[in-house]
């Protein structure tokens, strides 16, 4: 969304240029009919000039009231810095994820950026787990329909929360670190309790992901042999017999060529 008061200020300038252009030429064509009509006569080209003529006055006449009313509204109030700061930050958001990789790299922007707010942290190892788990699991995700389908939307909410746990995790553990030696030990025990949790989450979710994998290896693994791969054996088959006849042919002769 634009600046409403940028676009205000805009406005007023465009009305107030086109006013002033309309007025001009108004006053110019005015100008030339009192002029031109006594000198020449009246006649057929006089009917234009005072048409023109009038027609320009009351275009002017329009654009000055446009621009009258359009300055009795008061100006929008300027945009919060942050505010202005966030829409331009989505506007470039927009525009990066109409790319044909936009959503991609702005995805990969943003694993970056937790990472590196994480870096220094407990929570920094198993977050990459737990980034190289859902990287493989929505590889797969479009292929495990039907049946496995439940796990995949069971799969993003664990991940949202083991995320959310992360963050919780990397907090108590900054505020452990400011705490007051009498205070510390029920942040530790906290820390402790919430670091296994998280622990146990992720591994949780790597043991789906490996699941999910095997599904669809057994999904796609067929109970004979694999089509292309016989159709490939029956091709070799035949080449290898084309070449051996060609061989023996070449050992007997040419049949068709002819005696001397």
């Amino acid at each position: 969304m634009a600046d409403e008061r940028a676009r205000y200020f805009r406005q007023l300038s465009r009305l107030r240029r086109s006013a002033r252009r309309w007025s001009v030429l108004g006053g110019g064509l005015t100008g030339a009919a009192a002029v031109l009509t006594p000198y020449a006569g009246l006649g057929l080209p006089d009917a234009a000039w005072a048409g023109a003529a009038g027609s320009a006055v009351a275009l002017a006449a329009w654009r000055w009231l446009d621009l009258r009313a359009h300055a009795a509204r008061p100006a929008p109030p300027a945009l919060d810095p942050a505010e202005a700061a966030a829409r331009s930050r989505a506007r470039l958001v927009a525009a990066v994820e109409r790319l044909p990789a936009g959503q991609g790299v702005l995805a990969e922007v943003r694993r970056v950026r937790s990472r590196l707010t994480l870096r220094g942290t407990s929570v920094a190892e198993p977050w990459a787990r737990l980034d190289r788990a859902a990287l493989t699991l929505g590889g797969m995700a479009g292929r495990l329909t039907g049946l496995a389908e439940p796990a995949v939307l069971e799969a993003a909410a664990a991940d949202r929360s083991l995320r959310e746990l992360a963050g919780r995790v990397a907090s108590v553990e900054r505020a452990l670190q400011l705490a007051p030696a009498d205070a510390r030990a029920p942040l530790a025990d906290a820390h402790r309790e919430l670091s296994a949790q998280l622990q146990s989450g992720v591994t949780a979710y790597e043991r789906l992901v490996v699941a999910a994998a095997g599904y669809l290896a057994e999904d796609a693994r067929p109970s004979t042999e694999h089509a292309a791969a016989s159709r490939l054996a029956e091709a070799t088959d035949l080449l290898h017999g084309v070449a051996s006849a060609l061989a023996e042919l070449r050992t007997v002769g040419d049949p068709l060529r002819a005696p001397r």
